[in-house]
Protein backbone atom coordinates (compact mmCIF):
# COMPACT_ATOMS: atom_id res chain seq x y z
CA UNK A 1 0.00 0.00 0.00
CA UNK A 2 1.39 3.41 -1.02
CA UNK A 3 1.00 6.04 1.66
CA UNK A 4 -0.09 9.52 0.68
CA UNK A 5 2.66 12.13 0.69
CA UNK A 6 2.71 14.29 3.78
CA UNK A 7 1.27 17.76 3.18
CA UNK A 8 3.86 20.57 3.38
CA UNK A 9 3.81 22.56 6.61
CA UNK A 10 3.00 26.26 6.47
CA UNK A 11 5.99 28.41 7.40
CA UNK A 12 5.12 30.83 10.22
CA UNK A 13 7.57 33.44 11.51
CA UNK A 14 6.68 35.25 14.73
CA UNK A 15 8.63 38.50 15.04
CA UNK A 16 8.94 40.07 18.46
CA UNK A 17 11.47 42.05 20.46
CA UNK A 18 12.20 45.43 21.93
CA UNK A 19 10.54 48.54 20.55
CA UNK A 20 12.93 50.40 18.28
CA UNK A 21 15.08 47.33 17.64
CA UNK A 22 13.91 46.72 14.06
CA UNK A 23 10.82 44.49 14.20
CA UNK A 24 9.05 46.55 11.55
CA UNK A 25 12.09 46.36 9.26
CA UNK A 26 12.20 42.56 9.63
CA UNK A 27 8.50 42.32 8.78
CA UNK A 28 9.03 44.45 5.67
CA UNK A 29 11.83 42.17 4.47
CA UNK A 30 9.64 39.11 5.00
CA UNK A 31 6.81 40.79 3.10
CA UNK A 32 9.19 41.48 0.20
CA UNK A 33 10.17 37.81 0.28
CA UNK A 34 6.55 36.80 -0.32
CA UNK A 35 5.27 36.26 3.20
CA UNK A 36 1.76 37.30 4.15
CA UNK A 37 2.37 39.74 7.00
CA UNK A 38 0.24 40.94 9.89
CA UNK A 39 1.53 43.34 12.50
CA UNK A 40 0.31 43.44 16.07
CA UNK A 41 -2.72 41.10 15.94
CA UNK A 42 -4.33 40.20 19.29
CA UNK A 43 -2.82 37.04 20.77
CA UNK A 44 -6.29 35.51 20.88
CA UNK A 45 -6.63 35.48 17.07
CA UNK A 46 -3.13 34.36 16.05
CA UNK A 47 -3.97 30.66 16.17
CA UNK A 48 -6.88 31.20 13.79
CA UNK A 49 -4.73 33.33 11.45
CA UNK A 50 -1.94 30.78 11.11
CA UNK A 51 -4.41 28.05 10.22
CA UNK A 52 -6.03 30.04 7.43
CA UNK A 53 -4.14 29.53 4.15
CA UNK A 54 -0.88 28.00 3.03
CA UNK A 55 1.18 31.07 2.06
CA UNK A 56 4.14 31.63 4.40
CA UNK A 57 3.07 33.95 7.22
CA UNK A 58 4.94 36.52 9.32
CA UNK A 59 3.27 38.04 12.38
CA UNK A 60 4.57 40.83 14.57
CA UNK A 61 3.84 40.37 18.27
CA UNK A 62 5.07 42.73 20.98
CA UNK A 63 4.11 44.82 23.98
CA UNK A 64 1.67 46.87 21.87
CA UNK A 65 -0.42 43.76 21.24
CA UNK A 66 -3.83 43.73 22.88
CA UNK A 67 -4.05 41.17 25.74
CA UNK A 68 -0.27 40.69 25.58
CA UNK A 69 1.74 39.36 28.48
CA UNK A 70 4.89 37.26 28.57
CA UNK A 71 3.45 34.01 29.99
CA UNK A 72 0.48 34.08 27.59
CA UNK A 73 2.82 34.57 24.63
CA UNK A 74 4.98 31.64 25.78
CA UNK A 75 1.92 29.39 26.08
CA UNK A 76 0.81 30.40 22.60
CA UNK A 77 4.25 29.62 21.19
CA UNK A 78 4.25 26.20 22.83
CA UNK A 79 0.83 25.37 21.36
CA UNK A 80 1.88 26.48 17.88
CA UNK A 81 5.06 24.40 18.01
CA UNK A 82 2.98 21.28 18.71
CA UNK A 83 0.82 21.72 15.61
CA UNK A 84 1.67 19.34 12.75
CA UNK A 85 0.44 21.68 10.00
CA UNK A 86 2.83 24.59 10.60
CA UNK A 87 6.55 25.19 11.14
CA UNK A 88 7.06 28.04 13.62
CA UNK A 89 10.17 30.21 13.99
CA UNK A 90 10.42 32.91 16.65
CA UNK A 91 12.65 35.89 15.79
CA UNK A 92 13.60 38.31 18.57
CA UNK A 93 14.93 41.77 17.69
CA UNK A 94 17.04 43.52 20.31
CA UNK A 95 19.58 46.30 20.73
CA UNK A 96 21.61 47.86 23.51
CA UNK A 97 19.61 50.12 25.84
CA UNK A 98 21.65 53.21 24.99
CA UNK A 99 21.13 52.58 21.27
CA UNK A 100 17.36 52.24 21.74
CA UNK A 101 17.30 55.40 23.84
CA UNK A 102 19.16 57.30 21.14
CA UNK A 103 16.76 56.04 18.45
CA UNK A 104 13.71 57.17 20.41
CA UNK A 105 15.35 60.53 21.07
CA UNK A 106 16.16 61.04 17.40
CA UNK A 107 12.71 60.04 16.13
CA UNK A 108 10.84 61.64 19.06
CA UNK A 109 8.46 58.70 19.12
CA UNK A 110 6.76 57.58 22.30
CA UNK A 111 7.85 54.28 23.82
CA UNK A 112 4.79 51.99 24.25
CA UNK A 113 5.68 51.37 27.91
CA UNK A 114 6.62 54.98 28.65
CA UNK A 115 3.37 56.92 28.26
CA UNK A 116 4.80 60.08 29.80
CA UNK A 117 2.91 62.59 31.89
CA UNK A 118 3.35 63.36 35.59
CA UNK A 119 2.86 59.72 36.61
CA UNK A 120 4.39 58.13 33.51
CA UNK A 121 7.73 56.44 32.95
CA UNK A 122 10.74 57.83 31.14
CA UNK A 123 11.86 56.22 27.88
CA UNK A 124 14.79 54.58 29.68
CA UNK A 125 12.41 53.09 32.23
CA UNK A 126 10.08 51.92 29.45
CA UNK A 127 12.98 50.14 27.72
CA UNK A 128 13.91 48.37 30.96
CA UNK A 129 10.29 47.35 31.66
CA UNK A 130 9.88 45.95 28.15
CA UNK A 131 13.13 43.98 28.35
CA UNK A 132 11.88 42.35 31.58
CA UNK A 133 8.44 41.66 30.06
CA UNK A 134 9.94 39.92 27.02
CA UNK A 135 12.80 38.09 28.77
CA UNK A 136 11.18 34.64 28.46
CA UNK A 137 10.39 35.18 24.78
CA UNK A 138 14.01 36.11 24.12
CA UNK A 139 15.13 32.91 25.85
CA UNK A 140 12.71 30.88 23.70
CA UNK A 141 13.66 32.54 20.39
CA UNK A 142 15.04 30.53 17.49
CA UNK A 143 16.89 33.59 16.20
CA UNK A 144 18.03 36.65 18.16
CA UNK A 145 18.97 39.65 16.00
CA UNK A 146 20.98 42.41 17.68
CA UNK A 147 20.68 45.55 15.57
CA UNK A 148 22.84 47.80 17.77
CA UNK A 149 25.56 48.06 15.10
CA UNK A 150 23.76 46.32 12.23
CA UNK A 151 23.19 48.37 9.05
CA UNK A 152 19.79 47.94 7.45
CA UNK A 153 21.17 46.32 4.24
CA UNK A 154 22.97 43.68 6.33
CA UNK A 155 19.81 43.06 8.36
CA UNK A 156 17.94 42.52 5.11
CA UNK A 157 20.56 40.09 3.82
CA UNK A 158 20.51 38.19 7.12
CA UNK A 159 16.73 37.72 6.99
CA UNK A 160 16.77 36.86 3.28
CA UNK A 161 19.40 34.17 3.83
CA UNK A 162 17.42 32.61 6.68
CA UNK A 163 13.86 32.91 5.36
CA UNK A 164 14.09 33.24 1.58
CA UNK A 165 11.37 31.26 -0.20
CA UNK A 166 12.66 28.79 -2.74
CA UNK A 167 11.83 29.94 -6.23
CA UNK A 168 10.86 33.48 -5.15
CA UNK A 169 11.81 36.11 -7.75
CA UNK A 170 14.74 38.43 -7.19
CA UNK A 171 14.97 42.07 -8.23
CA UNK A 172 12.74 42.98 -11.13
CA UNK A 173 13.92 45.48 -13.76
CA UNK A 174 11.52 47.74 -15.64
CA UNK A 175 12.83 49.28 -18.87
CA UNK A 176 10.86 52.34 -19.96
CA UNK A 177 11.02 54.60 -23.02
CA UNK A 178 9.64 58.14 -22.77
CA UNK A 179 9.63 61.65 -24.27
CA UNK A 180 11.52 64.35 -22.34
CA UNK A 181 9.04 67.16 -23.24
CA UNK A 182 6.27 65.18 -21.52
CA UNK A 183 8.22 64.93 -18.27
CA UNK A 184 10.60 62.56 -16.53
CA UNK A 185 8.99 59.32 -15.32
CA UNK A 186 8.45 59.68 -11.57
CA UNK A 187 9.37 56.06 -10.96
CA UNK A 188 12.73 56.22 -12.76
CA UNK A 189 15.84 55.16 -10.83
CA UNK A 190 18.27 55.60 -13.74
CA UNK A 191 17.71 57.91 -16.73
CA UNK A 192 19.57 57.87 -20.06
CA UNK A 193 19.24 60.61 -22.69
CA UNK A 194 19.16 59.42 -26.33
CA UNK A 195 18.72 62.87 -27.87
CA UNK A 196 22.35 62.99 -29.01
CA UNK A 197 21.52 60.46 -31.76
CA UNK A 198 20.21 61.57 -35.15
CA UNK A 199 16.43 61.77 -35.18
CA UNK A 200 14.28 59.68 -37.59
CA UNK A 201 11.50 62.21 -37.08
CA UNK A 202 13.09 64.37 -39.77
CA UNK A 203 12.82 61.61 -42.38
CA UNK A 204 9.30 61.82 -43.81
CA UNK A 205 8.94 58.07 -44.46
CA UNK A 206 10.19 57.18 -40.96
CA UNK A 207 8.23 59.76 -38.98
CA UNK A 208 5.01 57.68 -38.62
CA UNK A 209 6.95 54.52 -37.70
CA UNK A 210 8.45 53.55 -34.34
CA UNK A 211 11.74 52.19 -33.06
CA UNK A 212 10.25 48.72 -33.45
CA UNK A 213 10.26 49.00 -37.23
CA UNK A 214 13.35 47.62 -39.05
CA UNK A 215 13.75 50.73 -41.20
CA UNK A 216 13.85 53.01 -38.15
CA UNK A 217 16.20 50.61 -36.37
CA UNK A 218 18.57 50.59 -39.32
CA UNK A 219 18.55 54.40 -39.52
CA UNK A 220 19.42 54.77 -35.84
CA UNK A 221 21.99 51.97 -35.96
CA UNK A 222 23.76 53.74 -38.79
CA UNK A 223 24.65 56.53 -36.35
CA UNK A 224 28.28 55.83 -35.44
CA UNK A 225 27.63 56.61 -31.76
CA UNK A 226 24.70 54.24 -31.22
CA UNK A 227 26.64 50.99 -30.80
CA UNK A 228 29.32 52.48 -28.49
CA UNK A 229 26.59 54.04 -26.33
CA UNK A 230 24.71 50.75 -25.99
CA UNK A 231 27.96 48.96 -25.16
CA UNK A 232 28.92 51.53 -22.51
CA UNK A 233 25.45 51.43 -20.97
CA UNK A 234 25.29 47.62 -20.72
CA UNK A 235 28.89 47.48 -19.45
CA UNK A 236 27.97 49.90 -16.68
CA UNK A 237 24.75 48.08 -15.74
CA UNK A 238 26.51 44.70 -15.62
CA UNK A 239 28.14 45.22 -12.19
CA UNK A 240 25.63 47.86 -11.06
CA UNK A 241 22.41 45.80 -11.02
CA UNK A 242 23.75 43.03 -8.74
CA UNK A 243 24.80 45.69 -6.24
CA UNK A 244 21.29 47.16 -6.20
CA UNK A 245 19.94 43.64 -5.60
CA UNK A 246 22.45 43.04 -2.79
CA UNK A 247 21.33 46.25 -1.08
CA UNK A 248 17.78 44.88 -0.99
CA UNK A 249 16.17 46.77 -3.88
CA UNK A 250 13.25 44.77 -5.27
CA UNK A 251 12.33 46.90 -8.29
CA UNK A 252 14.55 49.05 -10.50
CA UNK A 253 13.29 51.28 -13.31
CA UNK A 254 15.65 52.26 -16.13
CA UNK A 255 14.22 55.06 -18.26
CA UNK A 256 15.51 55.95 -21.73
CA UNK A 257 14.27 59.20 -23.22
CA UNK A 258 14.35 61.09 -26.51
CA UNK A 259 12.39 64.00 -27.94
CA UNK A 260 9.24 62.23 -29.12
CA UNK A 261 9.53 58.97 -27.21
CA UNK A 262 8.78 56.78 -30.22
CA UNK A 263 12.01 56.26 -32.21
CA UNK A 264 15.44 56.39 -30.53
CA UNK A 265 14.34 55.66 -26.98
CA UNK A 266 12.07 52.83 -28.12
CA UNK A 267 14.84 51.08 -30.04
CA UNK A 268 17.33 51.48 -27.17
CA UNK A 269 14.77 50.25 -24.63
CA UNK A 270 14.01 47.18 -26.74
CA UNK A 271 17.68 46.39 -27.11
CA UNK A 272 18.39 46.91 -23.42
CA UNK A 273 15.42 44.79 -22.31
CA UNK A 274 16.56 41.96 -24.57
CA UNK A 275 20.12 42.19 -23.22
CA UNK A 276 18.98 42.11 -19.58
CA UNK A 277 16.54 39.27 -20.21
CA UNK A 278 19.19 37.11 -21.85
CA UNK A 279 21.46 37.79 -18.87
CA UNK A 280 18.95 36.36 -16.43
CA UNK A 281 17.11 39.42 -15.13
CA UNK A 282 13.33 39.52 -14.71
CA UNK A 283 12.37 42.29 -17.14
CA UNK A 284 9.27 44.33 -17.91
CA UNK A 285 9.29 46.56 -21.00
CA UNK A 286 7.10 49.66 -21.37
CA UNK A 287 6.90 52.38 -24.02
CA UNK A 288 5.12 55.26 -22.31
CA UNK A 289 4.34 57.42 -25.32
CA UNK A 290 3.42 54.52 -27.60
CA UNK A 291 1.07 53.05 -25.03
CA UNK A 292 -0.53 56.44 -24.36
CA UNK A 293 -1.55 56.79 -27.99
CA UNK A 294 -2.33 53.18 -28.80
CA UNK A 295 -5.61 51.34 -29.01
CA UNK A 296 -5.89 48.16 -26.92
CA UNK A 297 -3.91 45.29 -28.36
CA UNK A 298 -1.66 47.33 -30.64
CA UNK A 299 1.37 47.44 -28.32
CA UNK A 300 3.25 44.47 -26.84
CA UNK A 301 5.02 45.99 -23.83
CA UNK A 302 6.08 42.73 -22.23
CA UNK A 303 8.98 40.38 -21.67
CA UNK A 304 8.11 38.39 -24.78
CA UNK A 305 8.58 41.51 -26.89
CA UNK A 306 11.93 42.15 -25.23
CA UNK A 307 13.01 38.57 -25.90
CA UNK A 308 12.09 38.88 -29.55
CA UNK A 309 13.92 42.19 -29.94
CA UNK A 310 17.30 40.59 -30.52
CA UNK A 311 16.09 38.22 -33.23
CA UNK A 312 13.96 40.90 -34.90
CA UNK A 313 16.78 43.43 -35.09
CA UNK A 314 19.17 40.70 -36.19
CA UNK A 315 17.41 41.13 -39.54
CA UNK A 316 18.66 44.71 -39.85
CA UNK A 317 19.99 44.10 -43.37
CA UNK A 318 16.38 44.03 -44.57
CA UNK A 319 15.80 47.22 -42.64
CA UNK A 320 18.73 48.89 -44.34
CA UNK A 321 17.21 47.97 -47.71
CA UNK A 322 14.00 49.71 -46.65
CA UNK A 323 16.05 52.66 -45.43
CA UNK A 324 17.67 52.97 -48.85
CA UNK A 325 14.22 53.35 -50.36
CA UNK A 326 13.09 56.10 -47.99
CA UNK A 327 16.28 58.14 -47.51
Amino acid sequence: MIEAAEAPRRQVVLVTGLSGAGKASILRVLEDLGYETVDNPPLSVIEAVVGDGDQPLAAGVDSRTRDFDGPAAIRLLERLRLRPDIQVTLVFATAEADVLLRRFTETRRRHPLAPGGPLGYSVAEGIAREAALLARLRAAADMVVDTSDLPLPELRRMIERRFGIEGAPGMGVSVLSFAFPKGLPREADLVFDLRFLRNPHYVDALRPLTGRDPAVAAYIEADADFAPFMRCMTDMLGPLLPRYAQEGKKYLTIALGCTGGKHRSVLAAERLAHHLHTNGWRVELHHRELTAGATPGTQRDDVAAASQAGSRFAGRDAGREALTQVS
